[in-house]
């Protein structure tokens, strides 16, 4: 990729910054995070509307090799995929309360899927311990910053590996 990228490592934990220039890059980027992940592995994100959250999923989910279309789940409050290693695509937006969110299955998802949860700084109370926490920021209209905090060796791992 031709864009910035910047890799810090602060106490317990590392934070990696990649700026995409256009959709097609962050999908780039998605789509080589979900090569490397497994079942169990929680994304969450944040980040205003029109951040690239979604277009970042679809590239996670060819990552996983998922081919259909992936659309937002905002008024679905979540959207299933199945793979090898399936994805739950989940959004917090329109949610009232976290219990809405536990109430559409959420603990369902945990363990055997690939959950990206895009609004999820609306529900931290419900999130694991072991998450990776991806923030969308608006450049400006093509390009945007993507930044990636881990808490884990196994986040750690993931993202020193990342690169596309």
């Amino acid at each position: 990729m031709q864009g910035l990228k910047i890799f810090f490592i602060f106490g317990d934990n590392m934070k990696r910054i990649f700026e995409t220039s256009n959709r097609i890059q962050t999908e780039k980027l998605g789509e080589a995070l979900g090569k490397r992940l497994k079942a169990g592995d929680f994304l969450a994100l944040t980040g205003d509307l029109g951040a690239g959250k979604t277009a970042f999923t679809r590239g996670v989910a060819r990552g996983l090799g998922i081919l259909e279309d992936i659309t937002s789940p905002t008024f679905t409050i979540i959207n299933q995929y199945e793979a090898p290693v399936p994805l739950a695509h989940m959004d917090a937006y329109r949610l009232n309360s976290p219990e809405e969110l536990e109430n559409a299955g959420f603990y369902d998802y945990l363990e055997d899927f690939v959950v990206v949860l895009e609004w999820a700084d609306r529900v931290e109370e419900l999130l694991p311990a072991d998450v990776l926490w991806i923030y969308f920021t608006v450049l400006d209209e093509n390009r945007r910053s993507i930044e990636f905090l881990s808490q884990t060796p196994h986040h750690d791992t993931i993202l020193e590996e990342l690169d596309f």
